[in-house]
């Protein structure tokens, strides 16, 4: 239970965690819960992953901070690896998705001020979400979390998802367009997937444009999706790429990749962090990303995905309560037609922790390391909860 010396952002959180081990986690009653939401995304390899745990202690004995100021070698070898399989060409590394974000839209805005743009504009989308400081809350495009954090900073054109003629418009109406900032998929806004040339269009645009495609991949990168990034599912290279979360399956790191252009706009001096690709940081997300490559969890994660999603939507197809069943990879949503906020406590009563996004949307973010069973499980347990509460509120 949370004490008054902890800020209530967070609102009254009645679960206590305290252990993990694979794809479930233990509370202090020692009750155990199958975790199909992964920390929100973060724990692609489940909990205490013997690689990342043992890279992690081997790092802690090791050396933790030295700061920026000198070469990090498993940082060195985390942006190696990272520019090798997204085909970009240099990273920051920060502490965050938000942070990565924050990168990006300085990024665009310094091409804009070396073009001469007093007011250079970014356009991003409607039910987005980048992050909760003040730029990155700005870019978000849900006026709940915006509430109440005025004034917030300009320099954001909005327009609704997966509407390339919206943006077109904008082109015609504003010169200082730099960049537009988007996610391939909207996590936070419902899992929503756009057309599936949406990201091919947009690429096509801003190189007409002359713009930055920046995408925010931070909920959908690292394997989530049935590829290492989503966008490669379009045959597609963003010029600045932001991810975090799986990254580190636990330990914070987030980071930001740029090509051409936008790869050198950052000079020395221009932009840094105290802790970002720290040494720790950067050995776990090493060990997660051999891990995604040794074991082909990557595609593993295509076929779990498109086997939980067969199942619900056939275990589903007669329950009047579901609007729409959508997913790629290991992120699928539930849509419902009313709020559904309570099956989080109910699903909860039966071991399985989910999340509801955007109010009724039940999201699924299970563990890349989900097994057959497991699978079978969460379809058929998933399924009775949303029959069960489509008949209580009838």
């Amino acid at each position: 239970m949370a004490t008054p010396t902890l800020m209530q952002n967070y609102g009254e959180r009645t679960l206590t965690l305290v252990r993990g081990e694979g794809n479930y986690v233990w509370d202090d009653q020692g009750r155990r819960y199958l975790d199909a939401i992964s920390g929100i995304a973060v724990c692609g390899l489940g909990h205490c992953h013997p690689r990342v745990t043992e890279a992690v202690q081997d790092q802690a004995n090791t050396l933790l901070h030295v700061s920026n100021l000198y070469n990090i070698p498993a940082q060195q070898q985390l942006a190696d690896k990272l520019v090798y399989t997204s085909a970009m060409d240099n990273v920051f590394f920060s502490n965050s998705g938000a942070e990565a974000n924050e990168a990006a839209i300085k990024l665009a805005r310094k091409l804009g001020n070396e073009r001469g743009l007093a007011t250079p504009q970014i356009v991003v989308m409607e039910g987005a979400f980048h992050g909760r400081t003040l730029a990155t809350l700005t870019a978000t495009g849900n006026e709940k979390v915006q509430e109440g954090f005025a004034p917030l900073p300009g320099g954001f054109l909005r327009v609704p998802f997966n509407d390339i003629a919206a943006i077109e418009q904008l082109a015609e109406k504003h010169d200082n367009i730099v960049a537009v900032l988007a996610e391939p998929i909207l996590g936070e806004g419902g899992i929503r997937i756009p057309d599936m040339d949406y990201l091919k269009k947009l690429r096509a645009l801003c190189d007409k444009q002359n713009w930055l495609l920046m995408l925010d991949e931070i909920q959908t990168g690292i394997g989530r999706t049935g590829k290492m990034f989503a966008y490669q599912h379009a045959g597609i290279v963003p010029d600045v790429l932001t991810i975090a979360k799986g990254l580190g399956n636990g330990i914070p790191i987030g980071a930001c990749l740029s090509r051409g252009i936008a790869a050198h706009l950052f000079t020395a001096g221009s932009h840094g962090s105290t802790f970002g690709g720290n040494p720790l940081a950067c050995r776990a997300g090493l060990a997660v990303v051999e891990t995604l490559e040794s074991e082909w969890l990557i595609e593993r994660a295509e076929k779990l995905g498109d086997r939980l999603l067969r199942g619900l939507q056939i275990q589903l197809s007669e329950c009047d309560a579901v609007t729409e069943i959508r997913g790629l990879g290991l992120m699928i949503g539930i849509e419902l037609n009313q709020p559904c906020v309570e099956l989080v406590a109910q699903a909860r009563n039966r071991g399985l922790l989910i999340n509801v996004t955007a109010g009724n949307v039940v999201r699924l973010l299970p563990p890349l390391t989900l097994t057959d069973t497991e699978c079978q499980q969460l379809t058929g347990d998933i399924s009775t909860l949303i029959q069960q509460f489509a008949l209580q509120a009838v």
